[in-house]
């Protein structure tokens, strides 16, 4: 119980939690209308990079989602990104919307091999737009799991979001809902596979590392 109501936070969010209580500091000198707006920003900076322990299947027959959020999209026979040379390639696309109130640690669907890992700069569009996942900065994780399939896990900066955390590095083993790392401040995963079935819809909540989102055809 006590771990829901203060759960661990991510260490990137230290530095932001110290600041909003410097700032609230400041602020209740002056007001203490300001202070009580400051107490509460600290109180969201805290839950926004709050990184509960999450308890996947542990399954290679089933994809967990790589991100707490609501499902935007479902796209079958998609190209894969031409950025991983995987343009050729056709699969089902899931886009998952992380807003400033989800937890934004993001984690692998599935145990595997991180085969490669590409940082792209780019705008800071609305990640609820399609052509987010094209135009803004993202970094991409390919996964090739015990079935020797691809597994593409992309992490998309949004509107407010201007850092892309990876906490992982190429030719990592990672096992099912293993922290890959974050995006700080709203944004969006999509995910690429082939030979699954989508088991989720679009509009539903999704949570990291424990929703089911596809199962193997």
């Amino acid at each position: 119980m006590i771990e829901k109501i203060f759960p661990k936070i991510h260490s990137e969010g230290y530095k932001f939690l110290i600041i909003s209580i410097f700032l609230t500091i400041i602020l209740y000198v002056f007001s203490s209308f300001l202070g009580l707006v400051g107490i509460i920003l600290s109180i969201w900076v805290y839950y926004f990079f709050r990184d509960p322990e999450r308890y996947s299947i542990n399954d290679d027959n089933y994809l967990v989602s790589p991100a707490d959020g609501l499902i935007l999209s479902i796209q079958e026979e998609v190209s894969g990104p031409k950025e991983l040379e995987l343009a050729e390639k056709k699969y089902t696309k899931i886009s998952i919307f992380m807003n400033v109130f989800d937890c934004h640690v993001n984690r692998s669907p599935c145990a595997g091999k991180i085969n490669e890992i590409l940082y792209k700069p780019g705008k800071f569009l609305n990640a609820s737009l399609d052509k987010a996942s094209t135009d803004n900065e993202r970094n991409y994780y390919k996964i090739i799991n015990s079935d020797g399939n691809e597994i593409i896990v992309v992490q998309i900066a949004g509107l407010i979001a201007r850092r892309i955390v990876c906490e992982t590095s190429k030719d990592d083993e990672v096992i099912q809902g293993q922290r890959l790392g974050m995006i700080r401040f709203g944004s969006r995963a999509d995910v690429f596979f082939s030979n699954y079935k989508a088991l989720v819809k679009e509009n539903q909540r999704a949570i990291a590392g424990e929703t089911l989102l596809a199962v193997r055809k």
